[in-house]
């Protein structure tokens, strides 16, 4: 945050300006008047008078033209020191701001050049043309002094400024990187949250939907078996409650005490999952190869689900009676085939709008490092095959 001086110089900037000029006009006419003891004074009042107006009239255009205004105050010192007047800090007071405008505005190099360039036109005339024949060290010592200072204190304004402002760009970058990564990170929760509920609610209420048809069609026929089905379609609906709970339990606050504890499915419920479908009049056999192999939550939940919708697209889509689940473990990825016996009018390529099933178990697959493929058989059905990575150690 600026002073008030700061803002009312940047808010007036022709009146600070004159001020300066004219301020500047005064310290060089009485820097004229100081002499060295034993020297004569010069004899040139008015030239001295129009050297200093020159000078200090050539400050206003310090911001627009820094580079030539150098060029002229340092000019105009040079011929106060040939004039034979003594180089003073009053007298090179219009060189010193210019050279203080150009370090601030311009970099190092050029900042540089016309240091060297203006220290040797104004000691130059003092040791060619001095009529009072000033001490070396007045005449080099002291103007090289005088005239480094206001280029370290601008090149130190100007570094300054640099700094503040990349602090202020990297934390508008900061602040824009932090929003762009909790949006981010809101959609790709989004977007878990929704594929859990479309498998949870796809997977439920088709088993249901497989039930309760089946119910209604043997209520005539075989109304002893009715009753099993309507006992398994009440387990179907709670399982999907509780699955449902579970899942938009998620959305809810860290402190919330009836956020959902259950545990996450795996394959390990895959006995489970394959016995819902009994009901339906889908056989569901499991075939394991090779040892099984400790798996990751994430890679666990994946291969559940993907299954858990493979089956759910069986009931769905197949006329299907049997449908097999192949589970291979090998070195270092679990291979897993879901394929069904039956015929599917269903399109490989989902239209539009449709297929979120299909697209969530690729998304899922992708997730954890692993590929899907779906596709109709040749010898008829239809096959699900993904293949996940298996780590060395779980934790």
């Amino acid at each position: 945050m600026s002073i008030p001086w700061q803002r009312y110089a940047d808010d007036h900037v022709r009146t600070v300006d004159t001020m300066t000029s004219a301020l500047l006009f005064a310290a060089f006419l009485f820097g004229s008047e100081i002499r060295v003891p034993g020297t004569d004074r010069p004899d040139s009042v008015g030239l001295t008078i129009l050297l200093a107006a020159v000078s200090c009239g050539a400050l206003f255009w310090q911001r627009s033209h820094p580079r030539t205004v150098v060029t002229v105050t340092a000019l105009g010192a040079a011929a106060t020191a040939a004039l034979g007047h003594l180089l003073t800090p009053l007298v090179l007071a219009p060189v010193m701001l210019a050279l203080l405008r150009l370090a601030v505005t311009t970099d190092r190099p050029t900042t540089r050049i016309f240091f060297f360039a203006t220290l040797a036109v104004v000691v130059t005339p003092a040791f060619l043309v001095d009529p009072n024949d000033h001490p070396w060290p007045l005449k080099t010592l002291g103007p090289a002094a005088w005239l480094l200072l206001p280029v370290a204190t601008g090149t130190t304004i100007r570094i300054r400024g640099a700094y503040l402002e990349a602090v202020q760009a990297r934390a508008e970058y900061a602040e824009r990187s932090r929003e762009e990564e909790a949006r981010h990170r809101v959609a790709e929760e989004r977007m878990r949250i929704a594929r859990e509920l479309h498998d949870v609610v796809a997977h439920h209420l088709a088993l249901a939907n497989a039930q309760a048809g089946t119910a209604a069609h043997l209520a005539r026929t075989h109304p002893e078996q009715v009753q099993k089905i309507l006992t398994d379609l009440a387990g179907t609906t709670s399982s999907a409650l509780r699955e449902m709970k579970s899942t938009v339990g998620l959305l809810r606050q860290q402190d919330d005490p009836d956020a959902p504890l259950a545990p996450t499915p795996g394959l390990g419920q895959l006995a489970e999952l394959t016995d819902a479908f009994k009901s339906t009049g889908l056989t569901v056999k499991v075939i394991t190869e090779g040892p099984s192999r400790p798996l990751t939550p994430g890679v666990d939940l994946t291969a559940y689900r993907i299954v858990q919708e493979a089956l759910t697209n069986v009931t769905k889509h197949a006329a299907a009676e049997a449908a097999h689940v192949h589970l291979h473990y090998g070195d270092d990825q679990l291979t897993i085939s879901v394929t069904d016996d039956g015929t599917s009018t269903t399109p490989t390529v989902p239209a539009p709008g449709h297929g979120f099933g299909l697209i969530g178990m690729r998304e899922r697959a992708r997730s954890v490092g692993g590929a899907l493929q779906a596709g109709h058989r040749l010898e008829g059905g239809y096959e699900v095959t993904t293949r996940l990575p298996l780590y060395p150690t779980a934790p």
